[in-house]
């Protein structure tokens, strides 16, 4: 995989203060929309489909919506894809297909609101990543941040209390956890010369193939229904909330974290992507009327503080990089 961009650099004062203010604003869009997809897909999710139907309608309709954007973004330059064929090809596997089925593989057997906070250690496992693969050793700061996110975890999953959460719905979670890291890496990386949208266009593509594929083979259950949806106890036709799905919490989601991810780097738009975990609680309080008990709420601050601990320990770890000479701001479809 390759290396994490942005995290060290150092621009002149303007530009590196609009491309933080644009990254920012940008992470938060893609947070909020991707935190309404757990709710939404629940609803569908009760009335019989499956968790592959519901991954795979989202990830069409996004496709169609993004792939239009994302081909002209290349601006003629084809061979980026020959190139990165490899590299989009994981995403989609991964980032985009593999976290999506997982979490709603996981909201199916649990709350949206434990499924979304075991997914969110992300940040931790790009931390565990960033070791392994380029040296980066945490330090003390980083491992206390690590102890308070595990201690987190306990009280989510209510071990203590005995609440017995699904098994199968914790290992689809950290499942998604590790599609979700790989999200964050991969969509830091602007050496690939791959516009935002056209990532995100061929991860979609991908991610849409793979699971079509695995549908028509029998290997993944796909099963979708015309019933009514209710949210909020409202009844609702079934097609609105794909549409919801695929437009909002995929095609606008992914490209503006990717956007937001190039110009931020993978620590701080992991950060900043926690914003997901309250969006989805909030989501899932509107549209279902779930809310965790509050030992698990306890444990979700524990686990948002442990992984903002952290990512601060790990930026106070990275060594600081001589100043470079600004790149060139890029808008969102260059």
């Amino acid at each position: 995989m390759t290396s994490v961009t942005h995290d060290g650099h150092v621009a002149s004062a303007p530009v590196l203060g609009g491309r933080l203010t644009s990254g920012l604003l940008l992470a938060v869009v893609s947070a909020v929309s991707f935190g309404a997809s757990g709710g939404l897909a629940r609803g569908l999710l009760d009335t019989g489909w499956t968790p592959g139907a519901v991954t795979l309608s989202r990830i069409t309709v996004a496709a169609l919506a993004v792939l239009p954007f994302g081909l002209p973004a290349l601006r003629g330059r084809w061979w980026l894809l020959r190139r990165n064929a490899g590299l989009i090809l994981l995403y989609g596997v991964l980032a985009v297909a593999g976290a999506q089925f997982c979490y709603f593989s996981a909201v199916e057997a649990m709350q949206v609101a434990p499924a979304l906070l075991i997914e969110y250690t992300a940040p931790a496992a790009v931390v565990v990543w960033l070791w392994l693969r380029h040296g980066q050793r945490p330090g003390p700061v980083t491992l206390i941040g690590a102890g308070l996110a595990a201690l987190g975890l306990v009280l989510v999953l209510d071990v203590l209390g005995g609440m017995g959460l699904s098994v199968v719905g914790v290992l689809w979670a950290l499942a998604a956890m590790v599609g979700a890291a790989t999200y964050f890496v991969v969509s830091a990386d602007d050496s690939t010369g791959l516009p935002p949208l056209t990532l995100a266009a061929g991860g979609l593509v991908v991610g849409g193939v793979v699971l079509g594929l695995l549908g028509v083979v029998g290997a993944l259950p796909m099963r979708a229904a015309t019933a009514t949806v209710s949210y909020a106890g409202h009844a609702v036709a079934w097609w609105p909330p794909v549409v919801a799905l695929g437009l909002v919490t995929a095609a606008l989601a992914y490209g503006t974290g990717i956007a937001a991810t190039r110009r931020l780097g993978s620590r701080l738009a992991s950060f900043v992507a926690l914003l997901e975990v309250v969006a989805g609680v909030g989501f899932a309080w509107l549209l279902l009327g779930e809310l965790p008990r509050s030992v698990q709420l306890v444990g979700g601050a524990l686990v948002l503080g442990g992984v903002v601990v952290v990512k601060l320990g790990e930026r106070a770890a990275v060594p600081p990089v001589p100043a470079l000479a600004a790149p060139v701001e890029q808008g969102l479809l260059a």
